[in-house]
């Protein structure tokens, strides 16, 4: 029998990806958990693997080309099964249908594209950004394609959009002047990778529509680094290497607990706030290819070596680029650690939809004055920032969560328990 193989539901946010590579070939053999494809999306890389045993009979799409849930992708023939010739599709989780808007409303208030009727015959596009441009109307004989051979890729087709938009509620962006630095000596073009692109985008929208306030403090962590060396011995015992990572996810997550606003998202609207009681915290990862945030799930519920040692295989999966979508989303809460690099403070970018983003830097030791020795002791001091969402939270909240987040590392008694 023929086994159709369709694109399944990547899941939260991600509609499609593109094509990266395709390992197989039809007359090739394949079995369960093989690769037989790779895809791109805006959140990661990721590999379909054969849920079968069987031979390629056909591939119906091509690198390069951008797939959507539920598209067919290629067709597996299966030595065992249902009768010759009758064909069986995996079950795809279909999204559930949003509710549409008030056509009229939508006339009103609509930015009104630059449209006109096109088969779009001769222009070099992949099938999903065809269908996009179909279903806004899109004449892309207009739009001048970026991608090999003059191909229109999906981020031509957005800032066409984008374009169009601006032209019909204002005046133009100014155009950037084009510089040729080698003018001045010799130079090297380094091609941003997609993980970069990505980053960039989003991290600019971020700082464009987030009023962003950051609070600065610090914490003394001397005895807290006593019992990391301790933690660490035992873990060393197990093959795990414990950092001070999740002892401060830990931490987050206790005043996450008794401070819910920093816990939240604003929902579409902007009306509402929702106030989550699953605490899942996002760690920044830089990899080869750029920035990554992967998401460990559930932290006031796991141990320190439980959280080390799932730190270690999420870290790996991320400079591997082998993380999955389920290992990026969901997270509410952001740590974004320079302390094994260097510097004194920063101010890291809000991660949407959380409403905060801790950057912790590297600590030091410091004399510190003892009032009750009246003398100056050596103390092991980690500085930290907390940047917010301003709409959701105020600075006398920010204060109190640096405050409690300070008090919590250095009573070690807490991370016994």
């Amino acid at each position: 029998m023929i086994k159709e193989i369709t694109l399944p539901d990547l899941g939260e946010g991600i509609d499609g990806a593109e094509v990266s590579e395709i390992p197989v070939s039809p007359g090739d053999t394949v079995s369960p958990d093989d690769t037989i494809l790779v895809l791109e999306s805006d959140k990661a890389s990721m590999e379909i693997p054969s849920e079968v045993s069987g031979t390629i009979s056909e591939i119906l799409i091509s690198s390069g080309d951008e797939v959507i849930t539920g598209q067919l992708l290629l067709k597996i023939e299966v030595a065992d099964g249902p009768e010759k010739g009758e064909q069986i599709k995996e079950e795809v989780v279909t999204p559930e249908p949003q509710p549409k808007d008030d056509p009229a409303e939508t006339q009103k208030t609509a930015p009104q594209l630059e449209t006109q009727p096109s088969s779009n015959k001769g222009v070099f596009a992949s099938p999903g950004v065809r269908r996009l441009s179909r279903e806004l109307g899109i004449n892309l004989d207009s739009i001048n394609g970026s991608g090999p051979k003059g191909r229109i890729t999906k981020d031509d087709l957005h800032a066409y959009i984008k374009l169009q938009m601006v032209m019909s509620s204002g005046p133009l962006p100014r155009v950037k002047k084009e510089i040729d630095f080698s003018t001045w000596g010799n130079v090297e073009v380094e091609k941003l990778t997609r993980v970069n692109k990505i980053t960039g985008e989003r991290l600019q929208q971020a700082w464009q529509e987030i009023p962003h306030v950051t609070q600065y403090g610090d914490a003394d962590i001397t005895e807290l680094e006593n019992l990391r060396k301790n933690l660490k011995d035992d873990g060393a015992k197990k093959g795990v290497k414990v950092t001070f990572l999740p002892l401060l996810m830990k931490a987050v997550a206790l005043v996450l607990k008794e401070m819910p606003k920093f816990n939240s998202s604003l929902d579409h609207t902007g009306q509402n706030l929702i106030i989550k009681s699953y605490y899942h915290i996002g760690i920044a990862v830089d990899t080869p290819t750029g920035l990554t945030v992967p998401v460990v799930k559930d932290v006031d519920k796991k141990g320190i070596l439980d959280l080390s040692k799932e730190l270690m295989d999420v870290s790996e999966k991320a400079r591997g680029n082998k993380l999955n979508p389920d290992d990026m989303s969901g997270g509410t809460f952001t740590i974004s650690s320079l302390g094994g690099i260097g510097g004194t403070n920063f101010s890291p970018i809000v991660n949407p939809p959380e409403v905060a983003i801790m950057g912790v830097s590297k600590s030091e030791w410091k004399p510190v004055y003892d009032q009750k020795t009246k003398e100056f002791t050596a103390r092991y001091i980690m500085p930290f920032s907390i940047s917010y969402d301003h709409r959701v939270v105020d600075g006398a909240y920010a204060a109190a969560f640096s405050e409690r987040f300070s008090q919590v590392l250095n009573d070690i008694k807490i991370f016994k328990e």
